[in-house]
């Protein structure tokens, strides 16, 4: 019941962040399959089915109206909220069914222009607002940051927000205005700030690690810390593979390498790397979604039991934009170690075994789902595989 379901639609994601830079949850798009009708309980019980207390909020976006009208006519209320674009509110069914679906406990949010919320009779029903603000928003809501004077913000506490492009309007709407979270971060706007040099490591995390090294926790938990950050984690590799360490054989995997470090020896590293780590909170949102592509490549290729394998395939995705960080050529960047001949095949060439799960997980970024299927259909992967593994990463999205 639950594979047919996932098989009958195509699937992507969006994360959203909250004031700390934290993962708030995830905006899931559903479309289904030629527009087709799907069944809202058993789509319910798929996503319910692999969701934990560690899973983020989902915000549900139907593609299909036919699909949100199946939605509000029958799924249950759930832990999930369901996005209503307010262009779908004009159609009689449509505002009907949002009312009965409020009455039956679902969570409901208005997705609009921030000038566009609907008449009095149909505010009651949504508990949030998903907000894209215009250009003249846009421009009064940075005069009001600025402290202009006489500017008035039009940003509303509490709500989302999509489309923010500007690193200044991000700050404004999540640290002067109180919003609920980002849809999408600018990621763009927030590393030309850090054009000028290559992004160290995160300095709140590089604690971490040395907390963890000094309360002698096993190696395998200083190993997920470290893969948790993208610069970290190719920093301790081009150390352990330097001639200071006067190695005979190359360091492949972070595992291999604390082992040959040892905790004394790490210590001292993590140490060395604190003075000039990096304490800006808004470039945690851009390593945490190289992070959540890491996870989903090595879902996407299934490497079974051997450890080896799995580490290989999530540094893939992990290392697969390092150059935005870095300032430098992908290639130049990872051909300083010793890595498998497939992840810069993969990541450099777009060629490989690895190639297909890297570009799936890239293609997942977003609501495209056209072009995830012509990906998936390139590759020879099941869209319903595709979407049993982007849900399985997710769930798992804030361990």
């Amino acid at each position: 019941m639950t594979q047919s379901v996932l098989g009958s639609i195509t699937l992507g994601y969006r994360p959203f962040w909250n004031k700390l830079r934290e993962l708030a949850g995830v905006q899931l798009f559903i479309e289904a399959a030629q527009g087709g009708a799907i069944d809202a309980v058993h789509l319910v019980a798929a996503l319910e089915e692999l969701s934990t207390m560690d899973t983020p909020q989902l915000l549900l976006s139907m593609h299909n109206r036919r699909l949100l009208s199946d939605m509000l006519a029958h799924a249950p209320a759930g832990d999930y909220w369901i996005e209503v674009r307010n262009e779908w509110l004009s159609e009689p069914d449509i505002a009907e069914r949002a009312q009965l679906a409020h009455a039956r406990g679902v969570t409901l949010v208005w997705r609009g222009a921030l000038e566009d919320w609907p008449n009095a009779t149909l505010q009651h029903c949504f508990a949030l607002r998903l907000l894209h603000l215009s250009p003249q928003s846009a421009v009064a809501a940075l005069q009001a940051a600025s402290a202009m004077p006489g500017a008035t913000s039009p940003v509303l506490g509490g709500q989302l927000y999509e489309g923010i492009v500007s690193r200044a309007l991000a700050q404004h709407c999540l640290d002067q205005r109180d919003a609920l979270a980002l849809v999408g971060w600018p990621e763009e706007d927030v590393l030309h700030a850090h054009r000028h040099l290559p992004v160290p490591p995160d300095h709140p995390l590089i604690l971490r690690v040395a907390k963890a090294v000094d309360a002698d926790q096993s190696m395998e938990k200083i190993e997920a810390i470290v893969r948790e950050e993208p610069v970290l984690a190719y920093r301790f590799l081009s150390f352990t593979n330097s001639a200071s360490m006067g190695l005979r054989t190359g360091i492949e995997s972070v595992r291999h390498g604390l082992m040959m470090l040892g905790y004394s020896a790490l210590g001292r590293w993590l140490a060395d790397q604190l003075p000039h780590a990096a304490t800006d909170p808004d470039l945690r949102p851009v390593k945490t979604q190289m992070v959540l592509r890491a996870r989903l490549t090595e879902h996407l290729l299934d490497a079974g039991s051997e450890d080896g394998l799995r580490r290989e395939v999530y540094l893939c995705g992990l290392f697969a934009e390092l150059d935005s960080l870095l300032h430098e050529p992908l290639g130049v960047a990872l051909n300083r170690l010793p890595l498998s001949d497939r992840i810069y095949a993969a990541t450099v060439k777009r060629t490989g075994p690895y190639a297909p799960a890297l570009q799936v997980s890239r293609a997942l970024e977003g609501d495209d789902t056209k072009t995830l299927r012509t990906v998936c259909r390139s590759h020879g992967m099941a869209v319903e595989e595709v979407n049993r593994q982007l849900l399985r990463t997710l769930v798992a999205a804030r361990r």
